[in-house]
């Protein structure tokens, strides 16, 4: 996501207010998520209401006196609050002011797993799903086809995950697909597992295996990598036997390869230089 200095401007005051709502024993993190989710779709499909909304040539009341009259007595009055800090806040664009919606929506779902202990949990099922739509490439075709019905992407996520993850993965999922933009499903949910790592202050290691890692090699590894960056490093783990042996370990744009099939593409461009 990528905002202009505003945008950045509104989005911490919204973060700000989230914090405060949620710091509330009454608010359920989980409810405000959804509810905040709800908005973006709408003001997805609505471009006038977006445009209404992040208007800056109304007054900041104007546009928060908007939201209210469409939104008091259907959402929950902390996911409302929370609205009054976006309407009420200059954006750059209507299109960065959904964007940044979104990202308060997600934060507080993330919260709400925060809140549970399931944070962990929820950071290993968005992996999981992750990879599923990576080796399957006519899935992910499906869910970013711009063009498919929102519906029916919802359908087909919760036919695939449903009942097998917790509700905030699935929640978190759903957003991805119905919101993919063309950019594709897999790097938004690719950015939700640093999303989630980073609740727990930690970096990812996504880590390719030749083989399967005894419980013993993976904290190895992950120790090694701790010891490597300066800081706690959170280890998604696939196998591929094509690597030959060894492991690759990407940890944002690095790239430590160390697989058989790594080295001998290196020892093959070594010998073409030659």
């Amino acid at each position: 996501m990528t905002l202009h200095a505003a945008s950045r401007e509104a989005l911490g005051l919204a973060e700000e207010r989230l914090g405060e709502v949620l710091a509330d024993a009454g608010a359920d993190a989980a409810t405000v998520g959804d509810e905040l989710l709800s908005v973006v779709d709408l003001l997805d499909r609505e471009i006038g209401l977006r445009r209404a909304v992040s208007d800056a040539s109304t007054t900041p009341e104007a546009r928060t006196a908007l939201v209210r009259r469409l939104f008091e007595g259907k959402l929950s009055e902390p996911a409302l609050k929370v609205l009054d800090s976006v309407a009420g806040s200059r954006w750059s664009s209507p299109r960065e002011l959904t964007d940044g919606l979104e990202s308060v929506g997600r934060s507080a779902l993330l919260t709400a797993a925060e809140k549970t202990g399931n944070v962990d949990t929820v950071e290993a099922q968005l992996f999981q799903v992750a990879r599923v739509v990576a080796n399957h490439p006519e899935l992910e075709t499906a869910l970013s086809d711009l063009t498919g019905p929102a519906d029916a992407k919802r359908t087909l996520v919760r036919g695939l995950f449903a009942d097998k993850v917790d509700v905030v993965t699935e929640t978190l999922v759903e957003q991805v697909v119905r919101r993919a933009k063309g950019r594709g499903v897999g790097v938004g949910l690719d950015h939700l597992v640093k999303l989630a790592a980073e609740r727990r202050q930690r970096s990812v290691a996504y880590v390719t295996s030749a083989n399967v890692l005894s419980d013993e090699q993976t904290a190895q590894l992950a120790a090694k990598l701790n010891d490597i960056y300066g800081r706690p490093i959170a280890l998604h783990v696939e196998v591929d036997p094509q690597l030959g042996g060894g492991l690759v370990v990407r940890v944002g744009d690095e790239v430590i390869d160390g697989s058989a099939a790594g080295q001998l593409a290196a020892l093959r461009r070594r010998l073409a230089r030659a």
